[in-house]
């Protein structure tokens, strides 16, 4: 077998893999395309579709399965991450504050890069550092676009309210003031990826008296124009 690498299972199952980028294929047309004997390319076929790596279509042929799409929506945001360091210190730098890039992952918010102030702030968050979904804007940005189940669930002892997550759709962007912790104001925008799913939040925070009670009024325009700038990415790297 050609690009052989020694390990004659995963060369069988590349094989599957690679026949199918092809299009739908049945059995007949499997063994075709890969020179595999009929038991083994079914059995690798039907142990790729337990994975999810292979599915069916409605006429029961072999298709390429959706944890694929997954595992590629997981290498552009790995790209994200990539072009979020000078992204975030551009933004740093333009507002003055602290900027963060936050994922979510399961009922908290993951800190994945930021940007530091070079002078201390109390209020820093370091990468790494996992917060609460029911406090601050960049969890009212990675809860606003939810299904509404989820987004109902979400609100169950949360410190925003359904009108203010309207609220945060109909603008783009989400403030805070003193939500997540008392004398912290922030300010975030949804990153969204290929398929237009929110994925992640930027935010910029800092204390109340440099932010003031409208952190928006003064830093909306600069996080949002961020937020795009890694959402452009994103769908570069998906054509």
């Amino acid at each position: 077998m050609d690009n052989s690498s020694g390990v004659g299972v995963l060369d069988k199952a590349a094989s599957v893999l690679s026949a199918l980028e092809a299009g739908p294929a049945t059995l007949a047309q499997l063994v075709t395309a890969t020179h595999l004997a009929r038991p083994t390319a079914h059995r690798l076929a039907v142990a790729l579709e337990h994975h999810r790596l292979v599915a069916r279509d409605m006429q029961g042929r072999f298709v390429l399965g959706p944890r694929l799409s997954e595992l590629s929506t997981a290498a552009g945001e790995d790209r994200l991450l990539a072009a979020a360091g000078p992204v975030l210190a551009a933004l740093r730098d333009h507002t003055g504050e602290s900027a963060q890039l936050y994922r979510r992952q399961g009922d908290m918010r993951i800190c994945v890069a930021a940007a530091e102030r070079p002078i201390g702030l109390r209020d820093s968050i370091p990468v790494g550092a996992t917060l609460t979904m029911q406090a601050g804007s960049a969890a009212q940005i990675l809860l606003a676009w939810e299904e509404p189940d989820r987004l109902h669930r979400g609100l169950q002892g949360s410190k925003f309210t359904a009108t203010i997550l309207s609220g945060v759709r109909r603008r783009g962007w989400a403030q805070s003031v003193s939500e997540r912790e008392i004398g912290v104001a922030s300010v975030s925008a949804p990153v969204r990826g290929p398929s237009g799913r929110v994925v992640a939040a930027v935010s910029v925070s800092g204390p109340l008296e440099r932010l003031s009670r409208q952190p928006g009024r003064l830093h909306a325009a600069a996080v949002v124009s961020a937020a795009n700038r890694l959402t452009e990415v994103l769908r570069r790297t998906a054509d």
